[in-house]
């Protein structure tokens, strides 16, 4: 029989229920709190970009008759894709892209694996490029690039891809002084600076406000940059105004403004 002045077994377990629902709720809701901060850093280490990709397709098509719709779907499927700009030329139509990965691992898996399938399937040739993103870091953070985080002010007219036959670690390059120059540059919005992947040659992926002004520095500006060093080089400008739909879709950091 229970006595009066201690309460009964029902009461006492409801106590302990009680305390033990009250010490869970609390936990709960700690670990609710630290929830969002570790979903945000993982995803800011997610989308921090390990290497690049640049594509180019052998065909000359209107933008708006390339199949980027289904392109785009199979893409996002790709093991460490974080983001494409779609990519079209100036005068010649080709198509292409310029993307950002989570590990080379991942951007060597897709231009030897996938990637390929793409013109094969138009019966047509291609080009291919992988770029380490972390040596690069630094140096494109000084021109504001929008691939590591800073914010795009304003939509892109034309993108300017360079690429010099020329291997230079991209540690030994005193990219301080070259950035000083490009500052200067009529129309650079951003650039990301490029590296190859055991190739290290030196090269850039650029935003420009006008087609004009990319024009003017791939066709008479760069080539002086390439007689400086006295190596041959690679030029290519892209429309960006007719990509930009595409390239929304494929979360490219180029088109937030």
């Amino acid at each position: 029989m229970t006595s009066r002045n201690q309460p009964s077994e029902t009461a006492a377990d409801f106590q302990i229920s009680r305390r033990k629902l009250i010490a869970g709720a609390a936990a709960a809701t700690a670990v609710a709190g630290l929830q969002p901060t570790l979903l945000n850093a993982q995803e800011k280490l997610k989308m921090t970009p390990q290497a690049f990709v640049y594509t180019e397709v052998a065909i000359s098509v209107p933008f708006e008759n390339a199949p980027w719709e289904k392109i785009n779907e199979a893409i996002r499927e790709q093991p460490g894709f974080l983001n494409k700009t779609w990519l079209h030329g100036h005068s010649t139509q080709s198509v292409g892209g310029f993307y950002a990965f989570d590990s080379i691992d991942n951007a060597r898996k897709f231009v030897t694996e996938y990637f390929p399938t793409e013109p094969r399937s138009f019966g047509v040739a291609h080009n291919t490029r992988v770029f380490d993103a972390a040596v690069v870091k630094d140096a494109s953070v000084d021109l504001g690039a929008v691939h590591f985080g800073e914010a795009a002010d304003q939509k892109p007219g034309a993108f300017v891809y360079t690429e010099l036959q020329f291997s230079k670690p991209f540690k030994e390059f005193n990219w301080q002084e070259r950035n000083k120059d490009l500052k200067q540059v009529s129309g650079l919005q951003n650039k990301v600076w490029l590296s190859g992947l055991q190739t290290h040659t030196l090269g850039g992926f650029d935003a420009f406000e006008t087609v004009e002004q990319a024009l003017d520095f791939a066709i008479n500006q760069f080539p002086q940059t390439a007689a400086n060093v006295g190596c041959a080089f690679y030029t290519r400008v892209f429309d960006a105004s007719v990509t930009a739909r595409a390239s929304r879709e494929m979360n490219s950091p180029y088109y937030t403004a």
